[in-house]
């Protein structure tokens, strides 16, 4: 199975600290983000990619190249303009034609993807994407999502605020059909998270799989810290 990895965004909360370089590359104990989640995903036998970047895509590919450093194959789909999450996806159709394993480009997940890929492949009727989704002890910060009794999404909220609390958070990984494609509109910025997704929950056409192990999003300070705390480095 192909995976896309969305790596195009601005990284603006990390800005300060690392200023001349795109998210993609800020180095985690010693090693860009981006290439030790390649090597994360390399270990669970993947090995054909898609980088959907934009803000300085060509720092990020004359790092990475082909990826035959890594014993990968790494392609490129080039945002002309920032185009979202959503939109970044729609650039990339070209290498989205059946069912793909798509990931945010700044969160470290370390689970079981392919029991994320079967659950995608034994759907409820209808259903168009399957998300990762963690447990967590407080939502805030999170897009928090609730599931009915047979998985499927009930409510997608994108970056909850409010009093701290329990509950299962979007744990940016997804198994999504070429159908979503159909939904994104075409020549403009687009969100998955605040767009696409509550699109398919409200149309019950989204299914959540809870996963187990870690999950950080490295793309703010707090969550870097974090990230360099869980690799112990």
């Amino acid at each position: 199975m192909r995976v896309l990895i969305l790596a195009g965004g601005l990284g603006t909360r990390m800005r300060a600290e690392f200023p001349d370089l795109p998210k993609p590359l800020i180095p985690v104990c010693g090693r860009p983000f981006l290439e030790r989640q390649i090597q994360l995903l390399a270990a669970h036998g993947f090995k054909h990619y898609t980088l959907c970047v934009g803000y300085r895509a060509l720092q990020i590919m004359e790092y990475f190249g082909t990826g035959a450093t890594w014993g990968v194959s790494l392609a490129y789909s080039v945002e002309p303009t920032p185009l979202g999450t959503a939109g970044a996806l729609k650039h990339a159709a070209a290498d989205f034609h059946e069912t793909t394993l798509v990931l945010n480009g700044d969160t470290y997940l370390d689970v079981d993807y392919h029991a994320l890929i079967a659950a995608q492949t034994r759907p409820a009727a209808g259903v168009a994407g399957t998300l990762a989704l963690m447990a967590v002890p407080n939502c805030a910060g999170y897009g928090e999502v609730t599931v009915a009794d047979d998985g499927r999404i009930v409510t997608f909220d994108e970056k909850v605020s409010g009093r701290e609390r329990r509950g299962l958070v979007n744990a940016g990984a997804y198994v999504l059909g070429p159908q979503v494609l159909d939904l994104i509109p075409d020549g403009r910025a687009s969100s998955l998270e605040r767009e696409i997704f509550p699109a398919l929950a409200a149309a019950g056409r989204l299914q959540g799989e809870v996963v187990a192990g870690s999950f950080v999003d490295m793309g703010t300070p707090a969550g870097y810290a974090e990230l360099v705390e869980l690799l112990a480095c």
